[in-house]
Parts: structure tokens; sequence; C-alpha cells
């Protein structure tokens, strides 16, 4: 499985991005997602999962009502809409697959992408 994930850029705080991750290989439909974030050293951490079929979702507490997580079997494609953007979630964002029926934790995933930056300027 590779995920390829991209959208990442700068942007002033209260602006949005959206980014996506696609896949090839594997069985994405039946594959719960994740988006990861990691600023610098600080662990990596879980903002958003979603289940296969796109019918369960789980956030993070600090994005609540800002971030959305959402998906496109046809297309292989999990995306995160981010919006109202603060200086605190500058990261690098992840996205990750896990054949479990859904994850939180890192180690309960199996396949990253590479990483896209977000920096949100203040």
């Amino acid at each position: 499985v590779q995920l390829q994930a991209s959208g990442g850029g700068l942007v002033q705080a209260g602006g949005s991005l959206s980014l996506s991750c696609t896949a090839s290989g594997g069985i994405f439909s039946r594959s719960a997602m994740g988006w990861f974030r990691q600023a610098p050293g600080k662990e990596r951490e879980c903002v958003a999962s979603i289940n296969w079929s796109g019918g369960s979702t789980r956030y993070a507490d600090s994005v609540k009502g800002r971030f959305t997580i959402s998906r496109d079997n046809a297309k292989k494609t999990v995306y995160l809409q981010m919006n109202t953007l603060k200086p605190e979630d500058t990261a690098v964002y992840y996205c990750a697959t896990t054949y479990r029926a859904m994850g939180w934790v890192p180690d309960e995933y199996d396949y990253w992408g590479q990483g896209t930056l977000v920096t949100v300027s203040s």
C-alpha cells in the first residue's frame, strides 16, 4: 500500500486548507484511515480518523468543529478539510491506513504517507 498526501502549504491564521491522501494498492474501501500531525519536538498525534464507509469519524478535541475528515472510496482518497486554522496547527501532517475497524494511536496503523507540511502564520 502506498499513500500520497498533498495540499499542505502556508496560510494565515483563520484561513483554510484542504489535504488529500490517495492510496494505491491494498483494499482502500475496507480500510480505516487517519490523519496525524507532528510538530517539532512533539509526539505524533491523531487529529482525525474515519472508518471504511465514512459512517464513523473521530476527532481530537483540539480540532473539533474546525477540521472535517471525509473519504471517497471510488477515488481511493481521504480528505482533511481544515478551517479556522491556528498557529498551533502548524505541523507535518501524515495520512495513514489500518486494517482495523478504526484506529487512533500510531501503533494501530499499518501504512503511512510521506507527510505534508502545514504552516499557519499569526
